[in-house]
């Protein structure tokens, strides 16, 4: 049991200086003190800093009580008090303003009575507890390199290892019956970790079990395995064959997932088209790759309009209202069977565009099962159940997604579009158990009254797993909260893949942040000269996995280091090794000398009872050099204005993080994908 007054006594080789500046900001807390998972300040209007401190373990989270900052002799003493409970601790720092050598000592009074699990612990863990954390702050100060995280990625063995062991836990690789065990292994053998060999070989294993549903569908994977090859015998009849491109803009749906599946049997490349684009960028990119054929929903005709008219176009609709064959026409064709080509067809995946035009990028085909351990490490999908995927399949999240519920021989439905309610009541029917979303689709789904989320069952549901933006901490807190522990938010790129991944707990101790490295991952946050920064501290970070794209085909790869690509964000490791992600490369503003994210000001703004939506950029200033501007979006009911922003963000974080300018707006434009289209937010009218 901790004793009322403990003392801690440590010597660090830096300036008295720097240690006071960093210890006067709230996030060093939250990054370099094991178990802190979240310290803001609080808009309150005491001539104290007042903050908030949020954390614990994987068995107990902890809230603090409000905490004052009280600043006693500038650079040498402070304390943090918590007045309703006689608790506080005060900090000094001894050592000449000039030396690189500076004596701490901090007391604690009452730390037990901050929460009781606090009490538990003795006096020794306290202490060393103390002297982990302000090493790292010491780290931070000497540029010690310690932002890098391997998970099973330096050590072969190690690796293989862990991915036997997940697919023998997950049941991948576990049967009772050896013939269907044989018959799997030979859909793989033939096809390789493809989608095609995914659904050959969960013919073989479970031939009769659904693998694809939509609103006019439902097929087993030995249907789909069978649709597929004769729909490459199609298409090979019509001329189309190996190293051939076709482009797919289709929204989700069997007929979508049979044309991937058939063009990689073929050797056919597939051009995954957003249906975000406009005409003149679909022309763009049908030009850049010279695509031999065309498969479409027929609501997209007007986006195909600047195609060359002698490539083929097929309809992916049940019926074609262009009187064009469909893909359950070119199935019936019964054509004769194709030439097996040398090596399966590639997906090639537009990345988002947001910051300008979209690229082609080629992913890789799966190396082995090590693609199905890493993300079933860290997120835990079951075999054979249920998978509902309103996420586009067009994005590599959705994809990424349909190729791992191959693998794991889950049922798969799918929504043309996503609404909220209609989501809800598909789990309900279908009894969905894991949910495949991007972070705008959680927002809508917290959005609905609670009186139509009540009137569905969705107690199937086990995880839902979210990618393609950050998730807002009080997103994460409300649907925790709602749901229950069964939030997981991927960060990744179109690029690497994934990165990081972090679970309910992860994400109940610090809501903001992207999670750890699953198996077979490294990751680095790194500085301009690339050499790896200290935890807690801000740099680029680089991720290195067997995912990683196989490169643009029109456009110049990112950063390399190492092995590991630049993802083009800033971030930064803390203390217990999970990653939080600050934004883009190109959002940091540089705002009267200080580096500025508008992700902060985002995260806070979005506490904000009356904001239903904000995003904040930056923009030129002529005092400043920059600033951030604020757009936002108002629940309907609420009253709110430029001045109250302003406000709310000056008592909660810098004076440079204030909005220049507050906008207010119905809707926040997006793309296909529910990203925010800042760069249009900036853009004159």
């Amino acid at each position: 049991m901790v004793t009322d007054v403990i003392n801690v006594d440590a010597e660090f080789e830096v300036a008295r200086k720097p240690l006071w500046d960093l210890l006067m900001d709230p996030q060093t807390y939250a990054r370099m003190f094991p178990g802190i998972g979240v310290c803001e300040r609080a808009e309150t209007s005491d001539i104290h800093p007042v903050l908030l401190f949020r954390g614990g373990s994987a068995a107990i989270s902890i809230t603090a009580p409000p905490i004052r900052l009280v600043v006693g002799k500038e650079t040498e003493t402070f304390e943090l008090q918590c007045p309703g409970l006689g608790s506080f601790v005060t900090v000094r720092l001894r050592g000449a303003a000039e030396a690189d050598r500076t004596r701490v000592t901090v007391t604690y009074f009452g730390a037990g009575r901050i929460h009781s699990a606090i009490a538990e612990y003795d006096n020794a863990d306290v202490v060393t507890w103390t002297h982990a954390a302000l090493d790292r702050v010491a780290d931070a100060i000497n540029g010690a390199p310690t932002s890098v995280l391997v998970n099973g990625e330096d050590s072969t063995v190690g690796h293989q290892v862990g991915t036997l062991k997940q697919m023998m836990t997950t049941g991948v690789l576990r049967t009772y019956r050896p013939d269907r065990a044989f018959k799997q292994m030979g859909g793989l053998a033939k096809w390789g970790f493809t989608l095609a060999g995914g659904y050959a070989a969960a013919a073989g294993h479970s031939p009769k079990r659904l693998a694809l549903a939509d609103e006019y569908a439902a097929y087993s994977f030995a249907d789909i395995h069978a649709r597929s090859h004769r729909l490459a015998s199609a298409l090979a009849m019509f001329g189309i064959g190996a190293r051939d491109k076709v482009g797919l803009l289709s929204r989700n749906r069997v007929a979508m997932v049979e044309c991937m599946v058939a063009t990689g049997k073929l050797g056919v490349d597939t051009v995954l088209l957003n249906t975000g684009l406009s005409a003149r960028q679909i022309e763009d990119v049908a030009d850049r790759h010279g695509l031999s054929a065309v498969f479409l929903d027929d609501e997209f005709e007007p986006l195909i309009h600047y195609i060359a008219a002698e490539v083929p176009r097929f309809s992916t609709g049940r019926i074609s209202a262009a009187q064009r064959n469909t893909v359950d026409d070119l199935i019936a064709l019964d054509a004769p069977t194709f030439t097996k080509p040398a090596q399966p067809g590639k997906l090639i995946v537009l990345t988002s565009g947001t910051s300008g035009t979209p690229k082609s990028a080629q992913r890789p085909q799966p190396k082995g099962f090590h693609t199905v351990a890493a993300l079933l490490s860290r997120i835990p999908m079951r075999m054979d159940e249920t998978m509902l995927i309103p996420s586009p399949l067009f994005h590599t999240w959705g994809l990424a997604a349909l190729q791992i519920s191959t693998a794991i021989r889950a049922g798969v439905v799918l929504p043309e579009r996503f609404d909220a309610e209609d989501c809800l009541r598909l789990i309900d029917r279908h009894k969905v158990t894991t949910l495949i979303v991007v972070p705008l689709m959680v927002h809508r789904i917290l959005e609905l009254p609670t009186h139509i989320r009540d009137r569905y069952d969705t107690s199937s549901l086990r995880v839902v797993a979210s990618c393609g933006a950050p998730l807002a901490g009080t997103t994460v807190q409300r649907f925790l909260d709602t749901y229950g522990d069964i939030l997981y938010n991927v960060y990744g790129s179109t690029e690497v893949s994934w990165a990081t991944i972090a679970d309910p707990v992860d994400l109940r101790a610090a809501p903001t942040t992207a999670g750890r490295p699953p198996l077979g991952t490294k990751l680095a946050v790194l500085d301009q000269d690339l050499r790896p920064v200290p935890r807690g501290v801000t740099g680029r970070i680089f991720v290195s996995n067997h995912m990683l794209f196989d490169g643009y085909t029109d456009a110049t790869p990112p950063t390399e280091s190492g092995g590991m690509l630049d993802t083009g964000d800033l971030g930064y490791l803390d203390v217990e090794g999970r990653l939080f992600v600050a934004g883009r490369d190109d959002e940091m503003i540089i705002s009267g000398g200080e580096n500025v994210f508008p992700r902060p000001v985002e995260e806070a703004l979005s506490y904000l009872p009356q904001v239903s939506e904000v995003a904040v950029v930056g923009v030129p200033d002529p005092e400043y050099g920059q600033r951030l501007a604020a757009f936002v979006v108002t629940r309907e009911g609420f009253g709110l204005d430029r001045d109250m922003v302003c406000n709310y963000i000056r008592h909660r974080l810098s004076r440079f993080s204030v909005p220049r300018d507050v906008t207010f707006l119905d809707a926040l434009p997006r793309n296909a994908t529910g990203k925010i289209l800042k760069r249009t937010l900036i853009q004159p009218g």
